[in-house]
C-alpha cells in the first residue's frame, strides 16, 4: 500500500507547500483537493490545491514527479444528487472537470460523494442517482478514470438531517448501487470510521466488495459511550462521536489492515484528518499528519 494523506488538513497551504511536506515527511502520495475557487460549503470543504479550471498539466505533473510524491486522486465531495438542481447540475460539471483533470493529469481517479436528497427514501434516491451518476461514470469510463465513492453518510449536523447528503453509506446499498451502475471504474473509497458509529462491520464488506475498493482512507472515530446513553442513536452523531487521528479511536487498525492484506489490495491508503485536537495552528495540523504517519508506519515497510 501506499502511504498518504488527504490534502483538505492544510487548507492553508500551497499546492507545491502540500506536495513539499508530503515530500519532506516521506509520504508515497497525496490525495488532492480541487473544489471550485471560494466554495467553501462546509468544514473541510472548499479547498483547492488545484484549480480544475485552470489546470497547468505540465507544471503539476512535473513539480509532484520531481518531489517523488504520487497524487493519489482528485477529490471533491459535494452533494450531486441535492434537491434543488441548480446546484446539483454544478455539482456534477465540476466532478466532469475533475474527471477530465484526472485523465489529462494521469491520475485516472476522482474520490467523491455519490449525495442524497435527504427528504427522499433511498429507493426513490437510487432513481435520482442512476439519473445523474450513470453519465458521468460513463464518461469517466471513456477517460479511464475511476470513480471512487466514500461511505460517508453525510449525516453529522442538524442541517443535514433526516437522511444524510450521501446515499453511499451500507453494504446493502453499495449491492442495489453497483447492480444499478455495473461499470467497473465504478467504486469505493473505504473508511472504516463511518462503519463504527454506525455500529456495523466493517471488516466484513472489504471482502465482499474488493474488486471494487479503489482507494482508502485512514481515519478514526471515537463512540463516547455516555453520551450515547444519554442521547440515543436518533441524535445528530457528533453529539456522541468525535473523529480522531488513526490510533485514537475505536478503530481496530490491525484487522483492517489485516484484511487488506488478505485481498491484496496494494492501492492508495490515504490519513483524513479530522480531528478537532489538532486545528488550534497550522503547525498542530501538520502535527497530526505526522503523529496518524507514526502510528500507521508499524503496518507499512
Amino acid at each position: 500500500m501506499k502511504l498518504g494523506f488527504n490534502s483538505a488538513i492544510l487548507s492553508e497551504c500551497s499546492f507545491e507547500e502540500v506536495i513539499d511536506y508530503a515530500a519532506e515527511n516521506e509520504f508515497s502520495c497525496v490525495e488532492i483537493c480541487a473544489w471550485p475557487q471560494g466554495k467553501a460549503a462546509r468544514k473541510y470543504a472548499g479547498v483547492t490545491h488545484i484549480d480544475v479550471d485552470n489546470l497547468d498539466v505540465d507544471y503539476i505533473k512535473n513539480y509532484s514527479e520531481a518531489k517523488g510524491i504520487k497524487i493519489s486522486a482528485i477529490a471533491y465531495y459535494p452533494n450531486a444528487l441535492d434537491h434543488d438542481p441548480e446546484k446539483s447540475d454544478y455539482y456534477v460539471a465540476h466532478i466532469k472537470k475533475c474527471i477530465e483533470a484526472a485523465n489529462n493529469l494521469d491520475i485516472n481517479m476522482v474520490t467523491t460523494f455519490i449525495g442524497r436528497d435527504q427528504k427522499k427514501t433511498v429507493e426513490e434516491n437510487l432513481a435520482i442517482m442512476t439519473t445523474v451518476w450513470k453519465p458521468i461514470v460513463e464518461y469517466a469510463e471513456e477517460l479511464d478514470v475511476k470513480i471512487a465513492i466514500e461511505n460517508c453518510p453525510m449525516l453529522f449536523t442538524k442541517d443535514e438531517w433526516p437522511g444524510g447528503q450521501n446515499l453511499m453509506t451500507t453494504p446493502a446499498i453499495f449491492r442495489r448501487v453497483f447492480e444499478l451502475i455495473p461499470n467497473k471504474n465504478f467504486g469505493l473509497n473505504f473508511d472504516p470510521s463511518h462503519f463504527v458509529w454506525q455500529q456495523m462491520d466493517y471488516i466484513k464488506p472489504i471482502y465482499e466488495f474488493q474488486e471494487r475498493i479503489f482507494h482508502i482512507h485512514f481515519k478514526d472515530i471515537k463512540v463516547y459511550k455516555d453520551r450515547l446513553n444519554d442521547v440515543g442513536i436518533m441524535a445528530t452523531p457528533l453529539e456522541y462521536i468525535s473523529p480522531k487521528l488513526p490510533g485514537l479511536g475505536d478503530v481496530n487498525w490491525g484487522q483492517y489492515v489485516s484484511a487488506l492484506t488478505d485481498i491484496g489490495y496494494r492501492g492508495y491508503a490515504v490519513i483524513e484528518v479530522e480531528d478537532k485536537a489538532f486545528e488550534d495552528s497550522l503547525k498542530s495540523k501538520k502535527d497530526s499528519i505526522k503523529i496518524s504517519k507514526n502510528y500507521l508506519s508499524q503496518f507499512f515497510a
